[in-house]
């Protein structure tokens, strides 16, 4: 989220130009979707400026805002660790990513069944969902993208995933205080480290072997 419909929109932008570098860079498959977040992180900003000129509301853009943010990223991201990561961590992350499948069917579940609302609050944008548990989605939602990126065995995505950590605290902290949404700028954060994390990694030409095998 970022304070304006146009800060959201050139963020964006400029967080989806990171995640075509980063595809573009990609020498191996399985770090294909990782490196395809930042694409979905600047998609999802450029959806919140289309609710921004719309002055909030209940209409497609809102709904589409909250699929990404929720259900998806509960599945996209510790999919995407899974796959890079080196074989001694996949049997836990096999387990969060059972457990971001279960979130998100809970968290789709909500969206569908119950209204979905943003509301325009001076440089944030407040929205409302009706989901029951909701402090055991927050939690689990948390536990399966912060937590696959810490546990995944690769050093530059734990570093990342403290990074998320402390950030999100952060953004969620200046939210609550209706003083101004930061997270675009912490998604292009984030986007800039994940496109560092791509040109660190082998190309298929350069070796025979999986990189994540030897982490």
């Amino acid at each position: 989220m970022c304070w304006s419909a146009t800060a959201d929109l050139v963020a964006g932008t400029a967080v989806a130009g990171v995640g075509v570098a980063c595809v573009a860079r990609v020498g191996w498959s399985r770090d294909l979707p990782l490196a395809a977040l930042p694409l979905l992180l600047g998609a999802h900003q450029i959806v919140e400026s289309v609710v921004w000129e719309s002055g909030g509301g209940s209409g497609p853009a809102t709904t589409l805002w909250a699929v990404i943010a929720l259900p998806l990223l509960a599945v996209w991201v510790p999919a995407g660790v899974l796959c890079a990561a080196p074989p001694h961590s996949r049997r836990r992350l096999s387990l969060l990513l059972a457990a971001g499948a279960a979130t998100a069917a809970m968290l789709a579940y909500g969206l569908a069944t119950g209204p979905v609302t943003a509301e325009i609050r001076g440089r944030t944008i407040g929205y409302t969902f009706d989901l029951s548990h909701t402090p055991l989605l927050v939690t689990g939602y948390l536990v399966v993208t912060v937590g696959s990126l810490l546990l995944s065995g690769d050093r530059p995505l734990l570093v990342l995933g403290m990074l998320v950590a402390v950030g999100a605290l952060a953004c969620w902290a200046l939210w609550r205080l209706e003083f101004v949404s930061t997270w675009c700028a912490f998604a292009a954060l984030c986007s800039v480290v994940l496109f560092r994390w791509v040109r660190a990694r082998p190309s298929s030409g350069t070796t025979t072997r999986d990189p994540a095998a030897r982490h």
